[in-house]
């Protein structure tokens, strides 16, 4: 057990030198109108490995070589069908942001042989992006509501009928909140420092009720536009909440009694870090209420997932006569950690 924490330990506290969340998204838009389709992919170039991220942007600058091999990708990586018919690809183009901040477009259009039935979409992109690049993609048919999709590395096809009604890809949803929380080490390492001294069922359970509510009060309005905060502010906001939980637990113990409201107000905040994956897809108003629903059961899940794994192994070894003093020394990995993340954050971002 006393390995299982120093591995999980040294896991999160190592993940500092990256960024706080390591799963690459895209956003795709893919237009079906009478047998023809626009397949639109906007993805951060800097996101990609450095080879791949190399080549997408001298695609986007006008290359020849680097946007051949661009087009190919997407040739052999996005794949559709209508009624069992593969669709041809026809032009395709590779455009950069004017923005300067790394987002490549890269756009297909296809010709398919039927005009209705079946539309199948196979989506590849994780065999070149590598397993945690994911796509989310929003499908528009005219006459009908938009349908969205999560693909990655565990799921590559889906289907819509263009003739009728296709259910939104919930379960999609609902992993991609369940990968964005696992796959963030700030916010899990906040939840450890917030948790640390807590002993009891009902005190632990308190304080993630506060966590969570005050979460997905400011994820849903950050997602439905309601409040803009810039992601300079907010991320660097986040690794001074780290760094004041964990700082408390070592020099003000007797604190933690109130913790439940310490986890209110920075859930707020850190709501506003979680909304971020779904505000830069872009999506539209009607497509994000049921992103959003999905992506903050899959956030809650994970959340769960975390402490239900944790909790028990830190209180166990917390104990007298085991490792006394293990949540200060948690605290201290956390704090250490939190301070890396607000420098890099404010120096480097």
């Amino acid at each position: 057990m006393r390995r299982f924490l120093l591995v999980l330990l040294f896991a999160l506290a190592g993940a500092s030198h990256v960024e706080g969340h390591v799963t690459s998204t895209g956003l795709a838009v893919l237009e079906a109108n009478d047998g023809r389709l626009s397949y639109r992919l906007t993805l951060v170039a800097t996101e990609q490995d450095e080879e791949m991220g190399r080549t997408l942007l001298a695609a986007a600058d006008g290359d020849p070589a680097a946007a051949t091999r661009v087009a190919q990708a997407m040739r052999e990586h996005a794949r559709f069908s209508i009624a069992g018919n593969a669709c041809v690809p026809e032009r395709i183009t590779v455009q950069g942001s004017r923005a300067g901040d790394g987002k490549v477009m890269l756009e297909m259009a296809l010709a398919c042989p039927k005009p209705a039935g079946t539309l199948a979409i196979r989506d590849d992109w994780p065999a070149i992006l590598g397993g945690h690049f994911q796509t989310v993609m929003s499908v528009h048919i005219p006459g009908q509501l938009s349908v969205e999709f999560a693909f990655g590395a565990d799921r590559r096809e889906a289907t819509v009928e263009l003739s009728g009604p296709t259910a939104t890809g919930w379960l999609s949803f609902i992993a991609m909140g369940a990968e964005h929380i696992l796959s963030g080490p700030d916010h899990l390492l906040f939840l450890l420092a917030l948790l640390a001294l807590t002993r009891g069922f009902w005190p632990i359970a308190k304080i993630v009720t506060g966590f969570t509510i005050a979460h997905t009060i400011t994820l849903s309005l950050a997602a439905l536009g309601v409040v803009d905060v810039p992601s300079r502010v907010v991320e660097p906001l986040i690794a001074a909440t780290i760094i004041w939980v964990a700082l408390e637990n070592l020099v003000a113990p007797a604190r933690t009694a109130q913790r439940w409201l310490i986890a209110v107000v920075f859930g707020l905040v850190h709501g506003l870090g979680f909304a971020s994956a779904l505000t830069e897809l872009g999506l539209p108003r009607a497509a994000m209420v049921r992103a959003l629903i999905g992506f903050n059961v899959g956030v809650e899940l994970g959340q769960l997932a975390f402490v239900a794994a944790v909790m028990p192994a830190v209180v166990w070894l917390a104990k007298p006569g085991r490792i006394a003093r293990l949540p200060q020394v948690l605290s201290l990995a956390v704090a250490a950690a939190g301070a890396f993340w607000l420098v890099e954050r404010l120096l480097f971002a």
